[in-house]
């Protein structure tokens, strides 16, 4: 209680103090004269990796043969989160300065000669990409640079990044991104955007009481908006950015002649008032489409729930009680009856199961895990991993992984102990070493594949590096520290004694027999997640921003109750049966969820994505067995301790002579 009270007052300050920001998360005042410590003057536009719904694998944007800046030295360091997953943020040669608009501005000329191979093979890169759909992603302020247009009448969409350009297959198949434009319509002919038109929208805070040091003419940057065109300039020197300009062709074939393009800008500055800088995200998250399947989602996934709280309800106020009433009221009688039902397996049910230690290792990494994404999810609940800042969910979910290898060593060592063992050199290094060795071993061997195609993604060596410092210079050590506090505790004492000599298993029916009952148990809790899964997929293969941690979190909530009703109800009737083998198949039975969760992401790359290439289709199941093993980790972890205590409860209730 204490530690809430203190959790409010402090949230309750936060709220009253104003001048409270996330780090790297702080306002920027711009105006037109440069004031040293008080506002700045320079607008400055950085550009990011470049990728496609088309492939796994980006590239950076000097993968391209794009404008690139002179000076790199002003390029902010990336985080770790954003080092994985690919993000390279550099400076563009894109001037801009606030307030001061520009008309039609040449960046640079790239030829093209068809003499020179290299050259050939640069604009072949840039064809390439085009046909791929890659994207821009460019930065200002910390905020995207969208691309909005609209999807149906009186809908728009706003798109964090925009396409390179769009490629014309035939007359007949005009789609896309080329319907922009009725002018891109020359069949088989490439249309290269070398031209943007950004428009800077700025909040002046004329209404606002942002300190005597804001002067009249500076604002803060709510939006930034852009719209790509091809054009053909036909003088580098002197650009005509017109409407009817004529577009910029590409042949599909060889090229006939030498081929020079030009890359312009222009920039025009928008004052808008009604938007304040804390909510200028609003704009991009509102218009996300299918946000309102959240509620349906929520709702289908409470339904479920009830339904399984009201089985276990009936199961623990009706049968159960009932069960228990009846063992304890034969033990008192003088005529004695066998016994029957789950009491008959008293003295097997606490019996180790084999490969124990095994089953130790998965529990300390599934409770690692398992704090993992809870106190993640705390976190980005309340605002501290907003998709302002960038990079930051992946940073803190792998430093707290690293962290919890306390809680791992703990709960694998009592475990493993409970179970009679001995080895405690070898539970210890494999809990610190199976299951992070397993996601490291598969994430080098993509790491791999992602540096031979040069790609963004491939973490450097210093990084790696780093990870490996974290892994066996941190979390081995913790994971030995509290696998020491968990051997120097007592053994955990069982309510019943274990029979020296195994029980028979009676022949079961079909639905109390392992494999059956594990395939069933995996159902209901895939069913409250599958639409949220959803979502999580669009945001990490499509682009798209996943900002509703309340909802995340709400179903995590309600996934670690149904994987826990589902699992009691399970261990219950196999009791019942008089099959006591129930500690590795309550681990198996919520685990095999993640089983589900594979079969749906197999449907999605079959029916969202369009990859085709063989690296990039293997990238994609690469990542996903790694986010499958570790959902099988956590959901059986979650379904284990719940039968656990429901056993333990039920026999230490009863009266066992």
């Amino acid at each position: 209680m204490h530690a809430l009270s203190l959790l409010t007052a402090l949230c309750a300050l936060l709220q009253a103090t104003q001048a409270f920001y996330l780090p790297g998360l702080a306002p920027v005042n711009f105006c037109r004269a440069e004031s040293e410590g008080k506002c700045k003057s320079d607008v400055i536009l950085y550009v990011n990796r470049l990728n496609t719904d088309e492939s796994v694998i980006p590239f950076e944007y000097h993968h391209f043969d794009f404008c690139l800046s002179k000076d790199e030295s002003d390029s902010p360091v990336e985080n770790l989160g954003q080092v994985v997953f690919g993000e390279r943020i550099r400076p563009s040669p894109y001037k801009i300065k606030f307030l001061e608009p520009v008309n039609c501005s040449a960046v640079c000329t790239k030829t093209y000669r068809k003499s020179d191979r290299d050259e050939m093979s640069k604009l072949l890169l840039l064809k390439r990409g085009i046909s791929l759909n890659y994207q821009h992603h460019w930065i200002v302020d910390n905020m995207p640079v969208t691309w909005c247009y609209l999807l149906e009448v009186d809908r728009q969409y706003c798109s964090e990044g925009f396409p390179m350009g769009c490629f014309v297959k035939d007359k007949k198949g005009i789609d896309g991104v080329c319907t922009i434009n009725p002018s891109y319509s020359k069949a088989n002919t490439y249309y290269l955007f070398n031209h943007v038109d950004l428009v800077i929208t700025y909040h002046s805070g004329k209404d606002e009481d942002w300190g005597s040091s804001f002067k009249s003419d500076g604002g803060r940057i709510v939006s930034v908006k852009v719209t790509p065109r091809s054009i053909r300039h036909s003088d580098p020197k002197n650009p005509n950015c017109r409407i009817d300009a004529a577009p910029l062709e590409i042949p599909y074939s060889d090229l006939t002649s030498d081929l020079e393009i030009t890359y312009s800008y222009s920039v025009r500055f928008e004052e808008n008032n009604t938007v304040k800088w804390s909510s200028r995200w609003d704009y991009i998250l509102e218009t996300m489409p299918h946000t309102n399947i959240q509620w349906f989602s929520i709702l289908n996934s409470l339904v479920i729930v009830l339904f399984l709280t009201g089985m276990v309800a009936m199961i623990l106020l009706r049968t159960l009680h009932k069960d228990i009433a009846r063992y304890n009221q034969m033990d008192c009688g003088e005529d004695v009856q066998e016994d029957f039902g789950w009491k008959l397996v008293h003295g097997d049910v606490f019996r180790p199961p084999r490969k124990g230690m095994l089953l130790a290792v998965f529990l300390g990494s599934g409770t690692q895990v398992f704090c993992m994404v809870l106190v993640t999810l705390a976190f980005a609940c309340m605002g501290f991993l907003s998709p302002a800042n960038r990079g930051a969910l992946m940073t803190c979910a792998m430093v707290l992984f690293v962290w919890l290898g306390t809680p791992a060593g703990y709960v694998s060592a009592r475990v493993y102990k409970s179970f009679g063992g001995e080895k405690w050199k070898s539970n210890v290094l494999l809990t610190s070493m199976l299951c992070p060795g397993i996601v490291f071993g598969l994430f080098f061997v993509m790491n791999l594949i992602l540096w031979a195609k040069g790609s963004s993604a491939a973490v450097p060596f210093p990084t790696l590096v780093a990870l490996l410092a974290l892994w066996f210079g941190v979390s081995v050590p913790l994971t030995f520290v509290g696998a020491y506090f968990g051997f120097r505790k007592r053994m955990l004492e069982h309510p019943v004694r274990t029979n020296q000599i195994p029980r028979q298993i009676p022949d079961q029916n079909l639905y109390t027999r392992p494999i059956p009952g594990i395939i069933m148990g995996g159902v209901l809790p895939f069913g409250c997640i599958f639409i949220q899964l959803f979502f999580i997929l669009n945001s990490i293969w499509s682009s798209q921003t996943y900002y509703m941690f309340g909802f995340l979190f709400l179903v995590f909530i309600i996934l670690v109750i149904t994987c826990s009703e589902t699992t009691v109800l399970l261990c219950y009737f196999h009791l019942c049966a008089e099959d006591y083998h129930w500690w590795w198949r309550s681990f198996l039975t919520s685990g095999f969820t993640a089983f589900y969760l594979f079969i749906y992401c197999i449907h999605y790359f079959e029916t969202k994505l369009n990859i085709e290439d063989v690296a990039s289709t293997f990238l994609y199941y690469g990542y996903t067995l790694i986010i499958v093993f570790l959902f099988f980790l956590l959901t059986g972890t979650i379904g284990f301790f719940a039968c656990f205590l429901f056993v333990r409860k039920i026999y230490s209730v009863v009266k066992v002579d």
